[in-house]
């Protein structure tokens, strides 16, 4: 296989700019490539979409990507719909394509008293593949699940400026702060939930949180070096990063500054027909 000089392009799609999470570990990586980050902020939060909602849509949206820009890898950086839509999307696509799925396995290697508690989307909690995962490795333990969709957007409102309210997050996790054990390992199971770590943890003070970020970025580079010379790459092949999003409003000027941190300067705003 001819290993190319230029730089790749890279996907990184979620329903919203949690996905950052997993964008900000493969940047941290390999900083020196092309990257796309697409959200749809209009079909946001993908948690309480049906399955076939979101296979037609997380589709129709790379589709109308593919139109624009040529990518070379996409991460779907949201568990709710890699758990549901990977397999439509590697059929319907020729590039390879990266999902974030609930770290359960590093959390049964980590966990002392067998008691792992997986946080995420009602739809990931729902989903057989994540009742597959925890059967598979982590049989021996005890494994608390909480679906919460109002997790997804606490976490957005932090990255726009808004304040964690504590209190509204005890509520929230009171079922597993009234347990008699305490999960002492915490697998945060949406892509957003690593922006409220902190707050977490005053919560969870005894606890380990576990996301899938580091692997995903590790499988990224991988997959890249086997067709890309990274550490060679053609400076002048390298474009500005570009963020694009499903609707326009008012939120989207606040965001790019907080975006342009992530060294994601340029918008555009993408139309998905059909809904």
């Amino acid at each position: 296989m001819n290993i190319v000089k230029q730089s790749p392009t890279v996907l990184v799609f979620d329903s919203g700019i949690g996905g950052l999470s997993i964008y900000k570990e493969i940047y941290n990586k390999i900083p020196n490539i092309h990257y796309i980050y697409a959200f749809d902020n209009e079909g946001f939060p993908y948690g309480d979409k049906s399955s076939e909602y979101l296979i037609t849509r997380v589709n129709r949206i790379i589709d109308t990507i593919l139109q624009s820009y040529s990518i070379d890898l996409a991460v779907i950086a949201c568990n709710t719909a890699s758990t549901i839509c990977l397999p439509s999307l590697r059929t319907n696509f020729s590039f390879p394509i990266v999902g974030v799925v609930p770290a359960i396995k590093p959390a049964s290697k980590v966990t002392k008293n067998k008691c792992i508690g997986l946080l995420a989307t009602k739809a990931t909690i729902q989903r057989a593949y994540t009742n597959n995962l925890i059967q598979e490795f982590a049989p021996d333990c005890s494994v608390k699940l909480l679906g919460l969709s109002e997790l997804a957007h606490i976490a957005e409102n932090k990255l726009q400026g808004i304040a964690v309210d504590m209190q509204q997050l005890e509520t929230l996790l009171q079922p597993w702060l009234n347990s008699p054990i305490i999960p002492d390992t915490i697998v945060l199971g949406c892509t957003h939930y690593p922006f409220i770590k902190d707050e977490l943890r005053i919560l969870f003070p005894n606890t380990t949180f576990i996301d899938s970020g580091n692997a995903i970025a590790t499988r990224v580079t991988s997959l890249l070096n086997d067709r890309f010379d990274l550490n060679n790459l053609e400076k002048s092949s390298l474009k500005d990063n570009i963020v694009l999003s499903t609707l326009c409003n008012p939120n989207i000027g606040k965001l790019m500054k907080k975006l342009s941190e992530y060294n994601l300067y340029k918008y555009h705003c993408i139309r998905i027909s059909g809904g």
